[in-house]
């Protein structure tokens, strides 16, 4: 299987090809670190002044080393898979192989590391959606019943990656009065005493 790679994440990898070998090391090192304990902004500074580069793009460059390396270990890619999936970055072969290395020799503890997460809820991913009317039936000839028919695909943030879907049903009322009340609690999230009780929670 082979990873499609955004040209933004391709963007934030370009920066590995401006660096030494042994700071590529070391990103794959700290990105290892930060998909245990989260990330420091002390560690980006200190890379930052170090290497005398914007601290940005030094986030965005350990950053996009983590998506990858944790993106193939979720699929299971293999090391070939790997190796051609980074060519479409333009590295040198070098600078590949040293890749490929990082995958092979972490990738059995990332995977370990992500199935120690706690579960996280399905993502949206996208909506189906197809209105039914009624205008008749054997004992009314003129009548109009609408509902609304809609699939929900949802993706799985887990190590598997899996995706599903759910068939939903709903008459036009009802959806609005849904609507009306997910605006109304969307509403009460930005109030100051809602965002005051969520500084206290974290």
């Amino acid at each position: 299987m082979l990873l499609i790679l955004s040209e933004e994440h391709k963007e934030h990898l370009s920066f590995l090809s401006q660096v030494d070998t042994e700071v590529v090391t070391e990103f794959g090192r700290i990105a290892l670190e930060f998909l245990r304990r989260g990330s420091s902004p002390k560690i980006y500074d200190g890379a930052a002044r170090k290497l005398s580069v914007p601290v940005d793009m030094v986030q965005h460059g350990v950053e996009g080393l983590m998506f990858l390396m944790t993106e193939s270990s979720k699929h299971l890619v293999s090391d070939v898979d790997f190796q051609d999936s980074v060519l479409t970055l333009g590295f040198s072969e070098e600078l590949n192989q040293i890749l490929v290395q990082l995958y092979l020799q972490h990738r059995t503890q990332i995977r370990s590391i992500l199935s120690q997460l706690p579960p996280t809820l399905p993502a949206y991913h996208n909506l189906e959606w197809r209105l039914d009317v009624q205008l008749a039936s054997r004992s009314l000839r003129h009548q109009i019943i609408p509902m609304l028919m809609m699939r929900l695909h949802l993706n799985k943030s887990d190590v598997s990656g899996s995706s599903t879907s759910m068939v939903l049903q709903t008459d036009p009322s009802t959806l609005l009065h849904l609507i009306s009340t997910l605006e109304t609690a969307l509403a009460a999230v930005k109030t100051s005493h809602s965002r005051r009780i969520l500084r206290n929670i974290k």
